[in-house]
């Protein structure tokens, strides 16, 4: 698709108020089906926009590639991308379409590095366990953009600042991740207590957000011991950082929910006010 194509295409987005930008800790794929507090907040997040989006754009720990790559299927299938859980998860299917023009859009957007077309890709469990609950109805269309896996944090803070102008068409842009995700020290017990560390880091990252203060974000392994605990690798923590690069200077940041689950897993979400 040559770039006048594509113009012509998106002169019909209209301009619209700027839309908020949001992160979402995402957690166990099971508050899929879940009805807890989690996904209840969920509900009242999509409910409570200024505005209904034009399409959703969802940067997720759970699209992880080599180089930069945007999903332009038009119809994106519910991928149900883990293992060992209920067959009642599997069963779940999140039918909403795709949005290939603004995909490509996307694509023209970011001139830091070269973006790949795929349509082979579709809504990863970063995108529909939360969206099931936002948009129930499946109506809005999505699309998600990779994580260069290969590239780090102040590269993808990067990247997400050239995001921006999707911003004033409508575009909902949700990072989907953890702050706190350690695997390896998880329980799954319902009563779980969280670890100390996860609490303390969790809230050194609310107080940095408050301050403003995202290059420490960034350059989080200059945080302490509790940030390695809290990251022990950062593909859930990016998607944050991709939020943090979207968000405009004196923008205030709002928490939509907060919490620990299974020890070692945070929940906290924050979009712009």
């Amino acid at each position: 698709m040559q770039l006048n194509d594509l113009r012509n295409i998106t002169s019909d987005f209209k301009s619209t108020n700027e839309m908020p930008v949001m992160f979402i800790g995402h957690g166990n794929p099971m508050n899929g089906i879940s009805d807890n507090a989690f996904t209840r907040a969920l509900g009242k997040m999509g409910q409570n926009l200024p505005q209904k989006p034009s399409a959703i754009l969802v940067i997720s720990a759970h699209w992880l590639t080599k180089g930069t790559h945007v999903l332009v299927a038009p119809q994106p299938e519910t991928i149900h991308d883990f293992g060992g859980f209920p067959p009642e998860l599997y069963a779940v299917q999140y039918p909403a379409p795709g949005a290939p023009a603004f995909a490509r859009e996307t694509k023209q957007l970011i001139t830091t590095t070269q973006v790949i077309e795929d349509d082979h890709w579709g809504l990863d469990h970063g995108s529909w366990t939360v969206l099931k609950h936002m948009y129930p109805m499946a109506d809005i269309p999505v699309f998600q953009l990779s994580i260069d896996y290969h590239q780090p944090p102040e590269y993808h803070y990067k990247l997400a600042a050239e995001l921006k102008a999707l911003r004033n068409k409508g575009v909902l842009i949700m990072g989907s991740g953890n702050i706190v995700h350690n695997l390896r020290q998880i329980s799954f017990s319902d009563n779980a207590q969280p670890f100390d560390w996860a609490v303390s880091f969790d809230a050194t990252v609310k107080q940095k957000l408050e301050q403003g203060a995202f290059n420490d974000l960034v350059n989080y392994h200059t945080l302490g011991k509790e940030a390695l605990l809290s990251i022990p690798t950062n593909d859930h923590y990016l998607p944050m950082i991709y939020t943090l690069g979207l968000i405009n200077k004196n923008e205030e940041i709002q928490f939509t929910y907060e919490e620990i689950q299974n020890g070692s897993i945070s929940m906290r979400c924050f979009q712009t006010a």
